[in-house]
């Protein structure tokens, strides 16, 4: 199995930013992707960003892009997720979630494991 931890969640305030992390652990090394994704109050869970393990170039959301960057420390077995330029918009449960085969990084359904997600609120 593949254990996933978030942190680094918080209150913010609008233009502010903030850094996620995602600590894998267990048999990571069956899993070839890494993204986050998040769930704001009423609304579906929504694809934010992702990364490979082997490298590559990271996908992200187009409501996040340009103002965050996903990135990995394979050593540590670490995904980050800094975010830049927050609105109230932005305020959600972030899930990090791993993914054993290649494919549409955003499809929500394809990725095996879940973390138990860090609350993000940014207030205006």
């Amino acid at each position: 199995q593949v254990q996933l931890v978030e942190s680094g969640g918080g209150l913010v305030q609008a233009g502010g930013s903030l850094r996620l992390s995602c600590a894998a652990s267990g048999r990571t090394f069956i899993t070839r992707t890494i993204g986050w994704f998040r769930q704001a109050p009423g609304k579906e869970r929504e694809f934010v960003a992702a990364i490979s393990w082997s490298g590559g170039t990271p996908a992200y959301a187009d409501s996040v892009k340009g103002r965050s960057t996903i990135s990995r420390d394979n050593v540590k077995n670490m995904v980050y997720l800094q975010m830049n330029s927050l609105n109230p918009e932005d305020t959600a449960v972030y899930y990090c979630a791993a993914r054993r085969f290649a494919g549409a990084p955003d499809r929500d359904n394809e990725y095996g494991y879940w973390g138990q997600g860090t609350q993000v609120t940014v207030s205006s």
